[in-house]
């Protein structure tokens, strides 16, 4: 292969930022920085990387807590892949006991109930991370939980 060949093989490779933090709550924080950093660096406008930051904290949380239940033995992964006009962020945790089936895309958790008291407060982060990002997807699999999302520089 020439040189000038190797050169564009490399430049076509994808960058991905890969992140394992420690399953103890306040470590979602570094993830959500990480996020914002790389949004930033690809002309995210402010009210967009909160939006990311917001989302990417939410998936982390609900990794730690839920699925590998705050065990600090277990890590979340957070892998970032900029390309182009678009940012995935996968957030994956490592237990063995896959999602309750996600809510409906059109499912919204009634604030009127919880003030009531006849539902509990769970359920809010995925509404919360489908409603701000562009594309979504819940998965399981022998090796955790996966929530991936893509956020478009232009929505």
């Amino acid at each position: 292969m020439t040189d000038t060949k190797k050169a564009a093989s490399k430049s076509k490779r994808k960058v991905t930022i890969e992140l394992h933090i420690p399953s103890q709550l306040g470590w979602e924080r570094t993830a959500m920085d990480t996020a914002a950093s790389v949004a930033k660096r690809m002309g995210f406008p402010s009210d967009r990387i909160e939006d990311i930051k917001t989302a990417v904290s939410e998936a982390a949380t609900n990794a730690i807590e839920h699925g590998n239940q705050q065990d600090s033995k277990q890590k979340v992964l957070i892998v970032l892949v900029p390309e182009g006009e678009s940012l995935e962020i996968s957030v994956q945790d490592q237990s063995t006991t896959p999602f309750v089936t996600p809510p409906q895309p059109d499912a919204v958790p009634s604030m009127a109930d919880r003030l009531a008291g006849i539902s509990n407060t769970r359920g809010w982060g995925m509404f919360l991370i489908r409603s701000l990002v562009d594309e979504v997807e819940f998965s399981s699999t022998s090796e955790g939980n996966q929530v991936r999302m893509v956020i478009h520089l232009e929505p």
